[in-house]
């Protein structure tokens, strides 16, 4: 009875109140705990999103173009290295190399109450940093998997055979048809951001909603777990629904099967 209850608040918008505050004898509503985290996580994540797709498939198509070069090896064993370190082993070593080797970059990303991550930039670059390595590490990899795929087909050999231009063969035949596995990783990679962010904004205390369900759970307010759950795996099922869908519409192969 109380979950359905629970679920028809979030239906309604009613997120209902702390309970860690609730057992100090006071109301607090959990919308105003987690509204100022919640956008300061959406901030850490729409920039590593924003420099993570070109920079996945400008990689993934190079390493994919020159398929057991020099090259590629580059590429890929970069991605491979940075792809087997966790988050927090990656954040110590951006914080040991830019602060304290450098003194360049300050350790915790601290946003005052009132302000937005904007006010501080340079505190930014660290968590951006960390994310992105390590997402980029993957979508590298399944971007210059479909453009290996990709290049094998036969309408990429005829359309070489009929003297197209290897750009236009590169843009229009290869990376449109390997759009599909790109754009699962970005789904794949704002998925990972849903667990990754919570690792990396513990290490830079960065004050965001990952932040803050970890102070949940040291302090069992279990409404306030509840609704940060449910949160984050409503963007996981939109994030999936979406992703089928833009392959869909961009992938044309996909689109005359259907």
């Amino acid at each position: 009875t109380r979950y359905v209850h629970f679920l028809g608040n979030l239906v309604t918008g009613h997120l209902g109140d702390s309970s860690a505050a609730l057992a100090q004898g006071r109301t607090l509503p959990v919308w105003q705990v987690i509204r100022d985290p919640l956008r300061n996580s959406l901030v850490l994540a729409l920039l590593t999103i924003i420099i993570y797709v070109p920079l996945c498939l400008l990689l993934g198509t190079v390493a994919g173009l020159y398929a057991g070069r020099r090259a590629d090896h580059v590429i890929s064993l970069a991605a491979l290295s940075v792809g087997a370190m966790p988050e927090f082993l990656i954040g110590t070593l951006l914080i040991v190399i830019f602060f304290t080797k450098l003194n360049l970059l300050p350790p915790v990303s601290q946003v005052a109450p009132g302000q937005t991550p904007f006010s501080h930039p340079t505190a930014l670059i660290l968590p951006v940093c960390t994310l992105l390595l390590v997402s980029t590490a993957f979508g590298t990899r399944l971007v210059r998997a479909s453009v290996v795929e990709v290049l094998r087909e036969d309408y990429v050999a005829m359309a070489r055979l009929n003297g197209q231009p290897e750009r236009r063969v590169i843009i229009r035949y290869t990376l449109r048809n390997a759009l599909g596995p790109g754009i699962q990783a970005l789904a794949q990679t704002v998925q990972y951001l849903i667990g990754g962010i919570i690792v990396t904004e513990s290490v830079f205390d960065y004050p965001g909603i990952g932040n803050k369900l970890v102070q949940a759970v040291s302090v069992r307010d279990v409404q306030e777990i509840a609704v940060i759950a449910a949160i984050l795996a409503t963007v996981y099922v939109f994030t999936n629904i979406l992703a089928d869908l833009a392959v869909m519409l961009a992938v044309p192969k996909l689109r005359t099967q259907a």
